[in-house]
């Protein structure tokens, strides 16, 4: 078993480690904040990661299946909550209730 010093150093050394890891973005972006840059990509970002992410779930469905229509009835729930209530929880979860339940009671396998 390892002494007391050493146990008390390699917890030292592991929370400073951790704590400069997670605070290096912060300083590391400190200067970028002004940045027309960095402004213009948070505004676009968001939609352009959501796109991305429907096309990735979205690749390899059977479009040709009667089965793929569940994927897309809950892409179309999660969109018109969205459109609707402009609130990114309620769609997230409005259309992930709507998958789950589609894919387990109308289109099961």
């Amino acid at each position: 078993m390892p002494d007391t010093f050493y146990a008390v150093a390699a917890i030292l050394v592991s929370a400073a480690v951790t704590w400069a890891l997670r605070a290096l973005p912060f300083a590391a972006l400190a200067s970028l904040r002004a940045s027309a840059t960095v402004r213009f990509l948070s505004t676009r970002m968001p939609a352009g990661v959501m796109v991305i992410l429907v096309v990735h779930c979205l690749r390899d469905l059977p479009v040709t299946q009667w089965r793929a229509l569940a994927p897309l009835a809950a892409l179309a729930v999660t969109v018109g909550l969205h459109l609707w209530r402009r609130n990114a929880l309620l769609s997230i979860l409005g259309g992930t209730a709507a998958h789950v339940a589609l894919a387990s009671t109308v289109f099961a396998h």
